[in-house]
């Protein structure tokens, strides 16, 4: 595999090895000259982030880091975000982490300039138009984890505190400037992060897939970003430092995220409400609900999941691409259920009606309704 490239889609992203490197010059092009470094609790005081403020100081930039950022973030770390961005007097964002802080921080980009609450600007019809598109600060996003791949997302997931819901936030210019794409940042991540982040692109890759709205390019990168998954996440698992694995891994994560235009369904619609409310890590969940839900979307997929199989060097159709699915389960040590997965004493009627008004459920290939719903999200215990 080449070490280091260039690639367009769907925005430009500086792959490889190491170029990390390239950070100052990154956010001189897209002239920023007061950037704010954004990442979560616990990357905060870690050396990758310590090495990218050195790279900040270095460009002459001040070492200015907001690192409040929860596992799923809330209106309250957008606001504490705010405060820090304007008293800093800051003219750019640098997205850094996995899909939390990366997601807190393009919403820190977005909102720094609008006077409307960010809920107004939900991925419902055309809100987003709602938004002074020229007050939005330009972003350079940088993974850190290789699954949820906001870094190519024109959106952020956020939770409202009061009614726990995960609410999308979408605006066009929220797509990020740059990405840099540096597989020597995820050499550190913990196994337990490594397989709940890549069952998360695992996810969108087979969601996307699986959706029955049109989008042929969508379809073929999700196709080939399962493969990549199947063939490096175990082996990323066992061995972080494998850079190869951790490299197919960061491409795979980023290819989930550019399939999921075409859709998602059950799996993210379960997962975003019970992460909510039980604040679950988010591919996790996803990797819990993966068999239930093709369980349910079966007779709706079928023939699809088994022409995915023969790609991916299955022998025996959907049977055996969903016995794939627990082996590789089983493999990472995720969690059998959602009661392994400590969500105890569900409140199982507020789980669904989130569930059915998460906008994953228009991807769905089968119509979820309230009763489906239900009978679904108990089996997944």
């Amino acid at each position: 595999m080449a070490t280091s490239v260039n690639w367009s889609f769907p925005t430009p992203i500086r792959f490889g090895a190491g170029r990390i490197s390239e950070l100052g010059e990154a956010c001189q092009s897209v002239g920023m000259q007061n950037p704010l470094l954004v990442t979560d609790r616990g990357l905060a005081s870690l050396p990758i982030t310590g090495k990218a403020l050195d790279l900040m100081e270095g460009a002459g930039f001040a070492r200015a880091l907001f690192g409040e950022v929860d596992q799923n973030p809330n209106e309250i770390n957008l606001a504490k975000g705010l405060k820090a961005y304007a008293d800093g007097n800051h003219d750019g964002i640098i997205a850094f982490g996995g899909g939390s802080g990366i997601d807190l921080a393009k919403m820190i980009a977005f909102m720094c300039g609008q006077t409307r609450p960010v809920w107004d600007f939900e991925d419902i019809g055309d809100w987003w138009t709602k938004a002074d598109s020229d007050l939005i600060a330009p972003i350079i996003a940088i993974p850190t984890t290789a699954g949820t791949g906001s870094e190519v997302g024109r959106a952020s997931v956020l939770t409202n505190s009061k009614t726990l819901q995960k609410k999308i936030i979408f605006h066009p210019k929220v797509m990020p400037s740059i990405v840099i794409s540096d597989p020597e940042l995820t050499v550190g991540m913990p196994p337990m992060i490594t397989a709940g982040t890549g069952m998360d692109a695992f996810a969108h890759c087979l969601e996307a897939y699986c959706s029955p709205h049109f989008h042929p390019m969508a379809q073929g990168i999700a196709l080939e970003g399962m493969r990549l998954i199947k063939n490096n996440l175990h082996n990323a698992y066992v061995d972080g430092a494998d850079i190869e694995a951790r490299s197919q891994m960061l491409v795979a994560a980023t290819m989930g995220a550019t399939a999921f235009m075409k859709g998602l369904g059950a799996i993210h619609a379960l997962s975003h409400p019970i992460g909510a409310h039980h604040n679950t890590h988010h591919g996790t969940t996803n990797a819990v609900v993966m068999q239930p839900v093709l369980r349910f979307n079966k007779a709706a997929v079928v023939d699809r999941l088994s022409d995915a199989s023969a790609y991916l060097g299955l022998q025996g159709g959907f049977n055996s691409f969903y016995d794939y699915v627990g082996e590789l389960n089983q493999s990472l040590n995720i969690p059998e259920n959602l009661t392994s997965l400590g969500v105890i004493d569900p409140n199982m009627d507020t789980l669904v009606m989130d569930a059915l008004i998460d906008p994953s459920v228009g991807g769905n290939p089968t119509e979820m309704t309230q009763t489906n719903t239900r009978a679904l999200l108990e089996s997944c215990f």
